[in-house]
């Protein structure tokens, strides 16, 4: 088990550094800073205190995202890097996202560069930053990159955070209807039928189901729970498998509505970090494998990886993205290559996927709204229908 560690240690200069490591033990602490070349001073450990984490003022994804804004002001003002990392580290508000840039600023005094810096932090810092960062550093515009940067995981951040709103009021509607219907079947049916069963008579078939099955749900509602547990555990075995997980990822794409929405959103993410990246300088091979690493479905990657050895091997990218990338965006990209500003076009296409993910998205929770409340209003309707048929019969047996 690791442990958070606070060190003060020189540099080769006689400058001091501080920061944070996380480490087994104080000597791993005193490893890990022998290989930056540092003598270490001090080292304590940090003792974890309860409700660490409440903080945090910010999520850690809206962290990043502020702190790179915050980053590229600083460095477009002049800042050194080093400066500019100590004040936006102190202004993270999120404190593994201090204690982590902490780290990072001692890299780099330590005579990291900083694109190696962060890529040490991959939990939180995704591969195009660093890869960005590289890029800046090669072409001296490390303020403008990362105000790039910035945009980059602000819109990533509005896309997950729309996604999430579109998907609350379906999922809230859901329980409400799944938990209206065990209320019915759990406490309103047993009554009714002791009540029937005291007046006598024949009851309707529609009675004589929904009974029964407020009655099973009554009694083995364990074994539902059970059987619900197991099967979740048995799908994350079975998914545990690479052939499995490759399967389920290839027929995902496959679900109407749902598999067309993500794969939009994965060509607008993976052709706005190719953009971003070739507007930099970076060439376009590193830049498709970096794209290729924003991509979390299998059966996509494996296509946009056989892209990648298909331009390493002279075809244009273009065609190598035939049947893995939507055909609007191969044409877009075609236009690219032939116009020269190949850059500009991934970005254009982010751009028009991002608009369809967000209209389709609007278009399918459109649609649910209606559905579900016709679900919802169908099971009801069928309790109270198997409900008035046998006070209808009780009331013909009585007469």
């Amino acid at each position: 088990m690791s442990t958070r560690f606070r060190y003060r240690a020189s540099t080769a200069r006689g400058e001091v550094v501080e920061g944070v490591l996380e480490a087994a033990s104080r000597d791993d602490v005193l490893d890990q800073l022998r290989n930056r070349h540092l003598h270490a001073v001090a080292v304590e450990a940090l003792e974890p205190t309860f409700g660490a984490r409440s903080r945090s003022r910010l999520g850690r994804g809206a962290a990043v995202s502020r702190w790179a804004r915050n980053f590229a002001t600083m460095l477009s003002a002049g800042t050194p890097v080093e400066r500019a990392l100590r004040v936006s580290s102190e202004q993270a508000g999120h404190d593994h996202l201090a204690e982590v840039l902490a780290t990072v600023r001692t890299d780099v005094q330590g005579g990291q560069t900083l694109s190696v810096a962060l890529a040490r932090h991959p939990a939180l810092f995704p591969t195009v930053v660093p890869a960005m960062a590289q890029a800046g550093e090669a072409s001296g515009a490390m303020g403008d990159v990362f105000a790039q940067v910035a945009d980059y995981l602000e819109e990533e951040a509005e896309l997950r955070s729309q996604v999430r709103s579109a998907l609350i009021y379906p999922v809230l509607m859901g329980a409400v209807a799944a938990l209206g219907v065990a209320v019915l079947l759990l406490f309103v049916v047993p009554r009714f039928a002791t009540i029937l069963e005291d007046l006598g008579g024949a009851m309707p078939l529609t009675t004589r189901v929904l009974i029964g099955s407020g009655s099973f749900l009554g009694s083995y509602w364990w074994l539902l729970l059970g059987l619900a547990g197991a099967s979740v555990a048995g799908v994350r075995a079975w998914l545990q498998e690479p052939a499995n997980r490759l399967a389920w990822h290839r027929r995902r794409l496959e679900l109407p509505v749902l598999g067309e929405l993500e794969w939009k959103l994965l060509t607008a993410r993976y052709s706005r970090v190719v953009g971003l990246l070739l507007t930099h300088g970076l060439p376009l091979l590193p830049a498709l494998h970096i794209g290729r690493n924003s991509v979390e479905n299998l059966h996509v990657g494996e296509g946009l990886d056989r892209s990648a050895a298909s331009v390493a091997q002279g075809q244009s990218f273009a065609e190598s993205v035939k049947g893995v990338l939507p055909e609007l965006a191969v044409e877009l990209l075609a236009v690219g290559e032939e116009s020269g500003e190949l850059d500009t076009m991934c970005v254009r296409v982010a751009t028009t996927y991002d608009k369809e993910v967000r209209r389709s998205m609007k278009v399918a929770v459109s649609l649910l709204e209606p559905v579900m409340i016709l679900v919802f209003g169908g099971l009801v309707g069928l309790v109270a229908l198997a409900m008035l048929q046998a006070i209808y019969s009780v009331n013909a047996n009585l007469s």
